[in-house]
């Protein structure tokens, strides 16, 4: 074989597709676990109409703006149809819910919403990606969502009842999971960043409409501190965040990446007391140590595969391709 071979790597493999995966994963959480506490900020000053539309026009102007200046082959026609479903999802579903929820729920009981996404992304991959996880990950997923979700409870102070922001939340949890899922699937074939690319492209008359709307019922008055949180969720949250995290479900299993967003209610709220100067107490850190605990167990459980097992043909060939 010599150096021009085209069988010569064209970049060296350094981890494994299992924490390679994770890796990525762990970036995207990294990136979302602002979203939270951000959108709390700038609701005090945007309509949650105008931060759920407007971050996703701007990101889409991104978006375009990459795929072209890359030259991307366009999706074929079942494709398209699968990024609607992303793009109803992560750039409808999602931001619009969690936006309105937060204008009333603070920004630690909003931690409730990720707390419950890992498990439910979990499921939605067992369903569209036809994953088999062992029974010993399933019930250590279980006690991650049930611990995190009671962690996030008790440092937003208590669900006395369910309120119209839980609706709201809830109905997003489900949105995101379906969201993931599908573009976990799609990042295979078209690439990470490029599918959350076209799922923008594709919501973005819809967007530009709610935004307009937005401008004209309430004309943005946001302080430059509200606008800097805004365009963190535009350009971070709502694109950037998501080339890592698509490209860790990407390399999957997906149901054992989306276990590391377990940490990001740790993170979301560890970030809304530095931030928004929310009460941090030992609770916070005995609960987030436990949840990084669960997180950690769900992951070794789903690595420490037995020795005869391969990995499935789509995440053999993710892992022979350069980062696009």
């Amino acid at each position: 074989m010599n150096l021009h071979s085209s069988a010569t790597p064209r970049l060296p493999i350094v981890l494994s597709p299992s924490w390679a995966g994770l890796t990525w994963g762990l970036l995207g959480v990294l990136a979302f676990s602002f979203t939270v506490p951000f959108t709390r900020v700038a609701v005090g000053g945007l309509s949650p109409l105008f931060i759920g539309s407007g971050r996703a026009v701007i990101a889409a102007a991104l978006a375009v703006a990459a795929l072209a200046l890359t030259r991307q082959r366009f999706p074929n026609g079942v494709q398209w149809v699968r990024l609607g479903v992303v793009a109803g999802g992560i750039v409808v579903g999602f931001p619009l819910l969690t936006s309105f929820a937060l204008t009333t729920a603070p920004a630690s009981h909003g931690a409730v919403v990720i707390a419950l996404l890992p498990a439910a992304t979990a499921v939605m991959a067992v369903l569209r990606g036809k994953e088999r996880p062992p029974a010993s990950f399933w019930v250590m997923a279980v006690i991650g969502a049930v611990v995190a979700v009671g962690f996030a409870t008790v440092q937003g102070g208590g669900l006395a009842r369910l309120t119209s922001s839980d609706l709201l939340l809830f109905a997003a949890v489900i949105a995101a999971a379906i969201g993931y899922a599908e573009g976990g699937l799609l990042a295979r074939e078209l690439g990470a960043w490029q599918t959350v690319s076209w799922a923008l492209v594709i919501a973005s008359p819809l967007m530009i409409a709610l935004a307009v709307t937005a401008t004209v019922q309430q004309p943005p008055t946001g302080t430059p501190t509200q606008w800097a949180a805004f365009t963190y969720l535009a350009v971070v949250s709502m694109f950037l965040g998501f080339f890592a995290w698509y490209r860790g479900l990407a390399i999957g299993p997906m149901s054992n990446v989306s276990q590391i967003q377990l940490t990001q209610p740790v993170l979301s709220i560890l970030w809304a007391a530095l931030l928004l100067h929310e009460q941090l107490t030992w609770t916070t850190i005995l609960g987030g140590v436990a949840v990084i605990l669960c997180a950690g167990v769900a992951v070794r459980v789903r690595l420490n595969r037995p020795a005869g097992s391969r990995a499935t043909p789509r995440t053999e060939t993710i892992q022979k391709q350069p980062f696009r």
